[in-house]
């Protein structure tokens, strides 16, 4: 079996499920393929962040500076983004289990690696400036896997939910990034706070493997393949004799893919959505040594507070598809932008806001829920909603690639500037970076993110004939 055909949309099966357990089985298979997607994915985030939490102790023990750790971030995102476009691309014509499993499978190895550089380089294995490099070429490759991630979970919703429900499904697919950002906040923090920032690389190898398990044992493909009716026949949405052949799909996908590219309100959201990028993963990036140099936290109480904001994301992301769905009837503008504000004064209060712990719990209170909201909407549905169902890749592989092309651009900005400029002393009198320029940086961007989608506001879902 050629590597395409390994992963190629599955096969209707020749066994046919009996009328009268279709409506139970379709159930039953479609919340398997919305739960292995959402806790895969979650897990998928584990692996990705990992990295978000050692920083500090990296260039504490000398081995990395804070431009080093930047360009090693960047590798990643700009990795994403381009395997998330043509990811994206892939999938809308792949098996989604094969492909969401072997991204994981990858970005676990990755994971692995790097602890055991992690082990050779305090053990004086090699040089800092090899371990860098090293780094580099580990995270890009993590960064393409990690790619395989999303556009597979996704389109299994658009696979099996009628539209009807699929924004309320989708809202609550989104916890999966809150919930992979706290347990790398949490545990992987707490696992670096105890015994060191190469155990990070270790537990999340751990996490991504179990999320490979859920993948394999509850993802599925697509309802032909279990012996169902197409899902248009299933939602009610086209009678079973409208259906069209496996080859007339393939052609009718590639026709409204090209059209996708073209449609100018597609290419308005992913420029919005890589602006919020660039906030939401400033704060996961850098968030945790941010308080710990700008305000005197320690690492386990910085990476707990961080933790804050995935935490109440979840909130933000499972109301947004419900709100969306049933009080503005599929409408997302609205919510979207008084999201977007309350992101920006979060983030404001956040970064100006003072030391006070209660200050800052708040801030990742307050971002954490509008963040929720914006990775839905942004971060694909609002994309999704402007396409056709058969292309609903092509737009999420847009709105990818300009996303994390944005966030690796964040990471090295953001390095680059932490490093340029003299470091300043703290109240405590320790020596730290001077965060006031990265400040505005971050708060610039969350602005823009949430002015740009006014522009699509009047603007049609696509017909194609």
């Amino acid at each position: 079996m050629s590597i395409l055909n390994f992963f190629r949309v599955s096969n209707p099966s020749e066994k046919k499920v009996a009328a009268d357990k279709v409506d139970k089985k379709y159930r039953n298979w479609r919340f398997q393929t919305f739960l292995a997607g959402t806790f895969g994915y979650a897990l998928y985030y584990v692996c990705r962040l990992s990295m978000g939490v050692m920083k500090q102790p990296l260039i504490d023990a000398g081995l990395l500076n804070a431009t080093q750790l930047g360009l090693i971030g960047a590798c990643l995102y700009w990795a994403y983004a381009v395997g998330k476009f043509v990811n994206g691309f892939l999938c809308d014509g792949s098996n989604i289990k094969r492909f969401m499993a072997t991204g994981l499978i990858v970005s676990v190895a990755m994971n692995f690696i790097m602890g055991v550089l992690g082990v050779s380089a305090l053990n004086g294995g090699f040089f800092s400036s090899i371990l860098f490099v090293s780094f580099a070429i580990c995270w890009a490759i993590n960064g393409w896997a990690q790619s395989m991630g999303a556009p597979p979970a996704i389109i299994g919703l658009s696979r099996w939910y009628p539209l009807k429900i699929r924004g309320t499904f989708y809202g609550f697919f989104s916890s999966s990034h809150n919930i992979g950002e706290g347990l790398s906040f949490v545990f992987v923090g707490l696992l670096v706070a105890s015994f060191g920032w190469k155990w990070g690389f270790f537990g999340a190898a751990l996490a991504g493997a179990l999320g490979v398990l859920i993948i394999l044992f509850f993802l599925h493909d697509t309802p032909e393949s279990k012996g169902l009716p197409p899902i248009e026949v299933l939602a009610g949405e086209k009678k079973e004799e409208e259906t069209l052949s496996a080859e007339e799909k393939r052609r009718q996908t590639s026709r409204m893919q090209k059209a996708v590219i073209k449609n100018p309100g597609v290419w308005i959201l992913a420029l919005a959505s890589a602006f919020m990028y660039m906030s939401r993963y400033a704060i996961n990036e850098w968030g945790t040594i941010f308080l710990q140099e700008a305000k005197g936290y320690s690492l386990g109480e910085a990476a707990t507070i961080i933790g804050i904001n995935p935490i109440f994301g979840i909130i933000g992301t499972v109301v947004s598809g419900w709100l969306s769905d049933f009080v503005f009837k599929g409408d997302r503008k609205y919510p979207a932008f008084v999201s977007g504000i309350l992101e920006a004064i979060a983030l404001a209060l956040f970064l100006f806001g003072g030391p006070a712990r209660w200050v800052n719990i708040l801030a990742m209170v307050l971002f954490g829920i509008a963040i929720g909201v914006l990775i839905s909407f942004l971060g694909g549905l609002m994309a999704v909603d402007l396409v056709p169902r058969q292309a609903t890749g092509a737009a999420l592989g847009i709105v990818g690639m300009a996303s994390y092309a944005a966030a690796g651009l964040q990471n090295v900005v953001t390095g680059v500037l932490l490093d340029k400029y003299p470091r300043i002393i703290n109240a405590a009198g320790a020596e730290v970076h001077d965060f006031h320029l990265v400040s505005w940086f971050w708060l610039g961007a969350a602005i823009i993110s949430f002015l740009l989608p006014v522009l699509n506001w009047k603007r049609k879902p696509m017909e194609i004939a």
